[in-house]
């Protein structure tokens, strides 16, 4: 017996010593929880700025309304001054006051000062506010897909709120003060205020100048063409910075259609990250850069610059015909080399050179490219596009590839390839974060990083030059800007619907840069399902004209010839 009363002390004074020494600062946390109530400091969420520091996301001051039910005095008085400063259901609040089921219960947020002004005279009991913050977007619809938004409590839901939301957030504080048990503030309530932090400023790639001439240019487009609808990228090919980025339609940042998810959906969608598309001939600029680099590497099945094309408007592979886009009549395509190829966009020239390097090396190529796998850019929801698995490629899918079908592609993939074929042969991640500037004004930058290196700085020269010919004499003339060495590549893919060909439908596009000796810009415009008119040549070139000449003007550049 004296053995069983020392066991079970000890077990009291183990179960003792437990409390006070492990458990004992939680129990002691808990304790001043309860006799503790806190009413949060929303930290103000970091600026999102323009390259040049513009402002494209602030905040303005709201204010968000608590309501502790153990601490109201009269619920019905209460219910009816709150539902008529918040357009509330008077019965509903009650309800709440009176369910006894929590603590706290948020009234409303992102309240106008005027709004907590009105609160703070009726001098409600259990009723308390604090200060939050509400995003304003300084340009509505402009960059809409990019920035994206938050949610009510201010938190990013899409885009670059989304992404980059732990840089933006900061660190909430709060103000405590002392109640008694059921929650009612004590007569001498000792109040502790914890500051909140703000979120650092996220400063973008993107230059607000170019960005709203590219808008400008694509909305334009899009109620010309009667498109369906219109997406565009402009990057600098020496570093891969995005510099403006557009898809319309679009819709209001500091009017978000929430209450109608399928449209919101629609309309936030960044369709040029995260849809693919067959790209057609401005895929010929990646099948012309192997081609080169392969000649100057000494594969005998590479084609020379002065090389001769078969001027057949039809080749047979695996028994399905490739027909060129032209009939031929005109006598354009008889006779060519590779950079009238470009000129003329003739596909079986290309399937000639498709076929030619044969899957293994024109594969290694797509590989360094960046096609079939992601780009790495600093966005949610980018797509890997659609490449045939080596291993399952036929010959005529091969030919296919090789002037942009049986292949799909994101445009910033395309636009990547494009850059990395004409600025010298270097593959750069793609990004939209320019710098981090954090709250003590230290400012931390993004360092452009290498991933490939598909083609020789030659090769790369090579092709350049040969595109500058396309805009010069070729498809691309509606690009030409006189004085200035641009160079490009028109495309025009027809639709597919459920695995066949969708009659009249045609996706427009055009890659180009400027100027085509050293890219300092680069732009790809696609137009989806423009009306009437569908070429690349007459619907897409002519805008990268316009935003060309724009970037020319905002940027003072004096013309090079």
């Amino acid at each position: 017996m004296g053995l069983a009363i020392a066991f079970i002390f000890c077990i009291i004074f183990a179960r003792l010593l437990y409390v006070q020494l492990v458990w004992g600062s939680e129990l002691k946390y808990r304790a001043t929880d309860q006799w503790n109530r806190e009413i949060p400091v929303i930290a103000s969420r970091g600026l999102i700025t323009d390259a040049n520091g513009e402002i494209l996301v602030g905040n303005k001051t709201t204010y968000s309304v608590f309501l502790r039910p153990n601490a109201v005095e009269n619920a019905e008085y209460t219910a009816t001054v709150l539902s008529g400063l918040f357009s509330l259901e008077p019965n509903s609040v009650i309800e709440k006051i009176k369910g006894g089921k929590v603590s706290e219960i948020t009234v409303a947020r992102q309240v106008s000062k005027e709004s907590v002004e009105k609160l703070v005279s009726y001098n409600l009991s259990g009723v308390y506010y604090s200060r939050d913050n509400t995003r304003q977007y300084a340009y509505n619809d402009v960059l809409c897909q990019v920035l994206g938004f938050t949610s009510n409590d201010g938190s990013g839901l899409s885009g670059i709120e989304k992404y980059y939301d732990k840089i933006l957030s900061g660190t909430n504080g709060e103000i405590s003060y002392t109640t008694d048990i059921v929650g009612v503030e004590t007569e001498n309530s000792v109040v502790v205020y914890s500051e909140a932090k703000a979120g650092a400023e996220v400063r973008l790639t993107v230059d607000i100048d170019i960005q709203l001439a590219a808008e400008d240019a694509m909305r334009s487009v899009y109620v010309s063409s009667g498109a369906k609808s219109v997406s565009c990228i402009v990057l600098n090919p020496q570093n891969f910075d995005i510099l403006a980025m557009v898809n319309y339609p679009s819709y209001d940042l500091n009017d978000v259609p929430r209450d109608d998810k399928e449209t919101l959906n629609s309309l936030s969608r960044n369709s040029i990250v995260c849809d693919i598309y067959e790209p057609g001939s401005t895929f010929k600029v990646v099948t012309a850069a192997a081609n080169i680099e392969e000649y100057l590497r000494g594969n005998n099945k590479a084609f020379s610059s002065s090389y001769v094309f078969n001027g057949s408007r039809t080749r047979t592979v695996d028994g399905t015909k490739i027909k060129c886009w032209s009939d031929h009549s005109n006598g354009k395509h008889s006779n060519q080399t590779l950079a009238d190829a470009l000129n003329n966009s003739c596909n079986p020239c290309f399937t000639d050179i498709a076929l030619s390097l044969g899957t293994d090396t024109f594969y290694n190529y797509l590989n360094g490219f960046g096609f079939g796998n992601v780009t790495g850019l600093d966005f949610n929801g980018e797509a890997l596009g659609m490449l045939v698995p080596q291993s399952l490629v036929r010959d005529c899918d091969l030919a296919r590839i090789g002037f942009g079908q049986t292949v799909a592609v994101t445009g910033i993939q395309l636009a990547c390839a494009a850059a990395a074929a004409v600025n010298g042969g270097n593959y750069y991640m793609p990004h939209l974060l320019k710098s981090v500037v954090l709250s003590n004004g230290n400012v931390e930058n993004f360092k452009p990083v290498l991933k490939y290196k598909p083609v020789s700085e030659k090769a790369s020269s090579m092709l350049a030059s040969m595109l500058e010919g396309v805009v010069k004499e070729g498809s691309g003339k509606k690009a030409y800007i006189e004085g200035y060495k641009v160079g490009g590549k028109t495309g025009t893919a027809q639709k597919y619907e459920d695995g066949h060909i969708a009659s009249g439908k045609y996706i427009s596009s055009f890659v180009g840069f400027f100027p085509s000796d050293k890219p300092q810009y680069l732009a790809l415009i696609i137009v989806d399902e423009p009306q009437g008119t569908y070429y690349g040549s007459a619907v897409a070139a002519p805008v990268a004209k316009e935003i060309f000449e724009d970037i020319i003007k905002i940027k003072n550049i004096k013309p090079y010839v």
